[in-house]
């Protein structure tokens, strides 16, 4: 699905000899459920992925159905809250929409477009509606600011299979993070510190106020493997917090959403509330690995870590919203999509060449060097 053109636009193609290059933006994001009927697929195509579960081919088809099924009465117990579906969709095509017309300077030369990984519109639909439009080139660019083989490097591989499918064959760039971006950090500590001096004003006198990132959580094992995520979510924190600027600033890092049995990483953000009921202060839940509101914020911290505060005695608790269309984050992207476009680089960072140290092998600036190989090699 991508915005709506802008007003008096063609959507037929326009001869390359008579126009502009054209850069379409596709936003990649997770998707979400449409209905209750599709929690279920929905389900399957994210534990069937072999990104997600980290087992044998032959064995993998099975056990994600599996997991899919036993997993989807508590699922859509979670989206009948949210009314039946995820938001998720409406809020990426507002994020494409708004994007796009921050980037309007350069005037219809420019297009986003939303492929989501396991629900509808898939890179295939978005792929083809990238080829109908008439693009000279592409720039992918993730919507989550850490990477992750899980996320942003299985959509990654998920886009160039659309691609080959359909026969798609243009210059693509590839903005694989932007985890301590300073346009993110600014736009981020700003809503940040507005909710935090709102919980600051509602917390009894004399209590501490913590501020817990809570972003999603991965197995232990694909960080061991090499997979950066963990030290990216450290840098974002990092960012965040010297934006904010607030003197000894009480603050911790947690992780939410565990699905599987084997370890993940830790504290789970429910450790970290039970930490914060022991040391009696109130907390700040910011979830700084999502940049949507999603089943994960509005179920997870707003319903469910909301009742096990109550329950532990937490003098206050409080969420920070996530940034959605907000304009300051927007103009963040804006200003990402235009140095992405402009360093000559297929495989771009926020800051250019690769941030990630050595011991992340799955940092995609060291995977892309063994994948050339592996290629010519075949």
């Amino acid at each position: 699905m991508s915005p709506a053109p802008p007003p008096g636009s063609s959507s037929e193609p326009v001869p390359p000899s008579r126009r502009r290059s054209r850069l379409a933006v596709v936003l990649f994001n997770l998707g979400g459920p449409d209905s209750p009927a599709a929690v279920r697929p929905f389900l399957e195509n994210l534990f069937t992925d072999p990104a997600i579960l980290r087992v044998p081919g032959f064995v993998r088809p099975l056990l994600g159905k599996f997991i899919a099924a036993r997993r989807t009465k508590a699922a859509s117990e979670n989206y009948a809250i949210l009314g039946g579906k995820s938001p998720l969709l409406e809020l990426t095509v507002a994020q494409a929409q708004a994007l796009e017309t921050a980037l309007g300077a350069e005037g219809d030369t420019v297009r986003c477009f939303v492929a989501m990984r396991y629900w509808h519109p898939f890179a295939e639909a978005a792929a083809r509606q990238v080829r109908d439009w008439g693009a000279d080139e592409v720039l992918l660019l993730p919507l989550y600011p850490q990477y992750s083989t899980t996320t942003t490097g299985s959509s990654a591989d998920d886009w160039a299979a659309a691609c080959r499918k359909i026969g798609l064959d243009l210059p693509t760039r590839t903005l694989c993070c932007w985890h301590s971006d300073e346009g993110f950090a600014g736009a981020t500590a700003t809503l940040l510190r507005r909710a935090y001096d709102k919980a600051r004003s509602e917390t009894p006198a004399g209590t501490g106020l913590r501020i817990l990132f809570s972003a999603h959580g991965l197995p232990e094992s694909i960080v061991k493997a090499g997979d950066p995520y963990q030290w990216q979510v450290e840098q974002s924190v990092a960012a965040i917090v010297r934006q904010l600027g607030i003197a000894g600033l009480d603050h911790a890092i947690c992780y939410q959403s565990r699905v599987t049995p084997q370890k993940w990483l830790g504290p789970s953000t429910e450790v970290a509330l039970e930490q914060a009921a022991k040391d009696g202060v109130a907390v700040l839940v910011h979830p700084v690995a999502f940049v949507s509101e999603h089943s994960e914020t509005l179920v997870e911290l707003d319903v469910e870590y909301a009742e096990l505060a109550h329950k532990l005695g937490i003098p206050g608790y409080f969420r920070a919203p996530a940034q959605n269309s907000d304009p300051a984050f927007i103009a963040a992207l804006a200003d990402l999509v235009r140095q992405t476009r402009d360093s000559g680089r297929t495989l771009c960072s926020f800051a250019g060449g690769r941030q990630c140290p050595k011991a992340h092998g799955d940092c995609p600036h060291a995977r892309a060097p063994r994948a050339a190989a592996q290629k010519a090699m075949a």
